[in-house]
């Protein structure tokens, strides 16, 4: 039988304790009360704030809060009770007691909720109870020094790592039949101090990708969304690699792995779903460019799976009845990766990749300018060849998005220079900021870091002048330590034996190089001298003075006997720009403890937490393309000479790469251009809305391949730095998209557009319902090579320079398109030159014409000045001989200085020499 009891006795208990110890202090003379005159009450009006009542209000205070705590104390003392003894009381304070203690609980959640953010941050790693999870503000941890990552390189070989992926959950309204107890559940927690999960917990993981969000990765990996409750609340608290731990829903970082629930559905207690991140969010968002679900942003090299596939499941019915509406998506912002991984174990910064892409782009330029317009050309719809190696191809990729603006002539340069590696916030370090004496390399690292070193000085500059660009010297031994074993040790001398010599100087021994450093510093003091400067850089910044000294890095082994040399050298690093860099410990330099990953130990603290690491391969791949890309004097081809059997840029035609033939006036539902910005249309007229941005890229590939691809195809061309899992997914949907799209555009439910052969598993366009002008372009460039009428071929080559709007694909920035691009560019400009060969005779001004316009296509085709150069010598007009020569060298310049090859200059002179007077004609 349950008890009960009076809520007067409470009542009365309560009182008694609030009243008993102030008549106890009042009887024992401690506490008084004084007697109040008319005079003492009219002078307190006139001057109310003495002491006295001062000290009477503090009583007052205090009384009142004694009253407060009693009252508090035996409301909980029988709520104790009233669970222990079985009770039934519903006990109601007075109603000024209820309102002043609702004030006062109201001040302290106030107060505590403003305080959390910065207790949070003097989290250690023993604390278990990560701050809660559902604050309006979300909460990060303070960011420590990157841990060595994942010894064994993902799968697909690159990563991204240091960006916040900011969610974007609505938060759901708890409905009323939502329980008390899953209202206020509070969900499991791990200890951040494990380094594993609980023995019990599954195994499975997952690579936060850019664009992912929880809901995303419950949608895809466990097949309900509403299961994200579940992997949030197995990861929080764990303290990823890049220091940071999940405690808010609302943002996960790119690089992060996390833990998957079982695939079969356990009750989850309720959380609530993340907020829409506030405007002015810190870190770096990396939205999704489309909008389908968990478009990973990863960069990678292989096609092997990075995920595991989700198993289909049956969804689970969540645990609560929040809604389920999915989440919206962030807009569309550039990638922010902060490190590439290459196969061989290698790993390289941004600002690195982003130079090493600046010197590929420089040699596709340079293939571009020394490129010959024979006729007839191969008509094929392959790609050029690459001129990058395959080990260092995602670099080309990952660096291209973080080169600044370039033109058709001229590549865009890295805004850092020298890039050796990242600090702990993941900005760039340059070797020429480093702090310091100079820097000793020491580790496992050490010679891999001492590669990328010696590729990061070597690589910037390369696509500026040439007064910019840093200077190497080293030595024979090490720089055969850095370099395969069958590679030449050596510098690129006037006969071309290897590496560029002005820039990386290769002497015989350490005390050559210090002697070479001893000379340089002294020729650097002496300028300073002269000008009455203090350090090189102001000297460069003058006007008055035209020798330029570039950065000077001096790379050596370590060696004890030259130590004092070495260091009276280094003393004049910032004001002489020089930078030696010891392998090996060195007494005098800081020393950086590298290990086989890159990431500095050891007690000396270092600007960089990560230098780049480079492959033996790797470094010779990058030194042999700087030497087919750095400007320097060419002989260059005559246009006169015959050519070559195989054009050192041409492409090789597959079987199965020759365009369809389609005629110009073919009658199909849908007309598709590739060439220039890619544009679909109907007869009703070009389709504007409801076609997907990876619709478009997707349409473009199949259309540079007649043959089809398949979906591994597809997706490793227009997604490469992706999951393969994830880039099949988007691209299954952008082609189902493009096929709605087509149809309701042409009111025709029957075609496919976009057909799938069984056999061979490939999507290719349909001939048959899409004409594409690539394929008209090639149809008659094919039929001009194939007839030996000069008025057909004529006709026929006219046609395909009409259908050349541009370059392919024009407008999306996707690497893949670049070598296609270049290959329909060097067919068109083949037709141009033979368009020019043919009329020539009887209309010298429209062949010119034809060269010009090819010159506006490709501003750097010396082939193209030469042809212009001959016409006007022909026609005798030596100033438009002049004037073409000078347009080449201006444009040429940009190309890391370049000039006019001697070929060229050849041909000018030809043109401007006199012509010789006929037989008994006036001189």
């Amino acid at each position: 039988m349950a008890k009960r009891v009076s809520a007067a006795a409470v009542r009365a208990v309560t009182a008694f304790l609030a009243l008993a110890p102030p008549a106890l202090l009042y009887q024992i003379g401690w506490l008084t009360v004084p007697k109040l005159s008319t005079d003492q009450l009219r002078a307190w009006v006139h001057q109310p704030l003495t002491a006295g009542f001062v000290a009477m209000l503090g009583y007052a205070g205090a009384g009142a809060l004694w009253v407060l705590l009693m009252a508090a104390v035996t409301d909980h003392a029988h709520r104790y009770l009233t669970a222990r003894l079985r009770w039934h009381l519903t006990l109601h304070l007075p109603g000024p007691l209820q309102a002043l203690a609702a004030a006062l609980l109201g001040t302290t959640a106030i107060t505590t909720a403003a305080a959390l953010p910065a207790v949070a941050h003097d989290h250690t790693a023993a604390d278990t109870d990560p701050p809660p999870a559902d604050r309006a503000a979300p909460i990060h941890d303070a960011p420590v020094l990157p841990p060595p990552g994942d010894p064994s390189p993902s799968p697909r070989g690159l990563t991204a790592t240091s960006a916040t992926a900011t969610t974007a959950l609505p938060t759901p309204t708890i409905p009323d039949t939502t329980t008390e107890s899953a209202r206020h559940a509070s969900p499991p927690v791990f200890n951040r101090t494990g380094a594993h999960p609980p023995s019990h917990a599954p195994r499975e993981k997952v690579r936060v990708v850019a664009g992912d969000n929880l809901w995303d990765l419950a949608a895809e990996h466990l097949g309900d969304a509403t299961r994200w409750r579940e992997i949030y609340a197995l990861n929080r608290g764990h303290r990823q690699t890049n220091g940071y731990a999940l405690t808010n829903p609302n943002t996960i970082h790119v690089g992060w792995k996390l833990t998957l629930p079982a695939h079969q559905a356990t009750p989850t207690p309720a959380l609530p779903r993340p907020k829409p991140p506030a405007a002015g969010n810190s870190g770096h968002a990396i939205p999704k460019a489309e909008t389908s679900p968990s478009a990973p942003l990863t960069p990678h090299t292989s096609t092997g799976p990075h995920r595991s596939t989700p198993h289909t499941t049956t969804p689970s019915t969540p645990a609560d009845t929040a809604p389920t509406t999915p989440p919206a998506q962030p807009h569309a912002q550039p990638y922010d990766e902060t490190e590439t991984v290459l196969p061989a174990r290698g790993w390289i910064s941004l600002g690195l990749a982003a130079a090493i892409a600046a010197v590929a782009a420089l040699l596709r330029l340079q293939r571009r300018r020394r490129a010959r317009l024979t006729f007839p050309t191969s008509v094929s719809t392959a790609p050029q060849r690459s001129p990058i190696p395959p080990s260092l191809a995602p670099v080309d990729i990952i660096g291209n998005r973080h080169l600044g603006p370039s033109s058709d002539h001229q590549p865009a340069s890295p805004a850092l220079a020298a890039p050796i590696g990242v600090d702990s916030d993941g900005t760039e370090v340059s070797l020429f900021h480093l702090p310091g004496p100079g820097s000793a390399l020491h580790g496992d690292g050490a010679v891999p870091a001492a590669r990328a070193i010696l590729a990061s000085v070597l690589t910037s500059g390369a696509v500026e002048t040439a007064t910019a660009r840093p200077v190497v010297v080293t030595t024979t031994d090490l720089l055969a330590q850095l370099l395969p074993e069958d590679a030449p040790a050596v510098g690129l001398d006037p006969d071309g034996t290897a590496y560029d010599g002005e820039r990386l100087i290769v002497l015989a021994d350490t005390a050559a190089a210090i002697t070479h450093a001893e000379e340089e510093m002294i020729g650097r003091r002496r300028l300073l001298d002269t000008f009455d400067a203090e350090t090189i850089t102001d000297l460069n910044a003058r006007t008055d003075h035209a020798e330029t000294q570039p950065p000077y890095v001096l790379l050596i082994d370590s060696s004890p006997r030259h130590a004092p040399r070495l260091q009276a050298v280094a003393t004049h690093r910032a004001a002489l720009n020089l930078h030696p860099v010891i392998l090996g410990p060195h007494d005098g330099i800081p020393t950086i403890e590298i290990t086989a990953k890159g990431t500095t130990t050891g007690y000396e603290p270092h600007p960089a937490t990560r230098l780049s690491t480079l492959g033996a391969d790797d470094l010779a791949a990058v030194l042999s393309m700087l030497t087919d890309a750095i400007a320097r004097p060419e002989a260059g081809t005559d246009v006169d000479d015959p050519p070559a059997e195989i054009s050192p840029t041409a492409v090789t035609a597959e079987p199965n790469e020759a365009a369809p033939p389609q005629a110009d006036d073919a009658a199909a539902l849908v007309r598709l251009r590739v060439l220039g910005p890619v544009t679909v249309a109907t007869d009703a007229g070009p389709i504007a809305t409801g076609m997907r941005s990876g619709s478009y890229t997707a349409l473009a590939v199949l259309a540079a391949h007649p043959a089809g691809r398949t979906l591994d195809q597809l997706a490793a061309d227009l997604h490469p730095h992706a999951d393969p899992a994830a880039a099949i997914k988007r691209v299954r949907t952008d082609i189902t998209s493009a096929r709605r799209v087509l149809r309701a555009a042409t009111g025709h439910e029957e075609p496919m557009f976009i057909v799938y052969d069984p056999a061979t598993g490939r999507y290719q366009l349909d001939p048959q319902t899409v004409t594409v002008d690539l394929w008209q372009m090639l149809t008659a460039i094919d039929q001009a090579t194939t007839t030996d009428d000069e008025a057909a071929m004529l006709t026929a080559l006219r046609r395909a320079t009409e259908l050349y709007a541009g370059d392919f694909a024009e407008g999306h920035d996707h690497t893949w398109a670049t070598d296609y691009a270049t290959s329909y560019r060097h067919q068109i400009l083949t037709a141009y030159a033979r368009i020019a060969e043919i009329l020539e005779p009887d209309h010298p001004d429209q062949a010119v014409a034809a060269l010009e316009h090819a010159a506006e296509l490709d501003p750097v085709n010396e082939e193209l000045y030469q042809r212009i150069m001959r016409i006007h010598g022909r026609q005798q007009r030596p100033d438009a001989v002049r004037r073409t020569l000078r347009r080449l060298e201006e444009r040429l310049a940009d190309l890391g200085d370049a000039e006019p090859s001697q070929a060229t200059r050849r041909v000018a002179e030809r043109q401007l020499r006199p012509v010789a007077p006929a037989s008994g004609g006036r001189p």
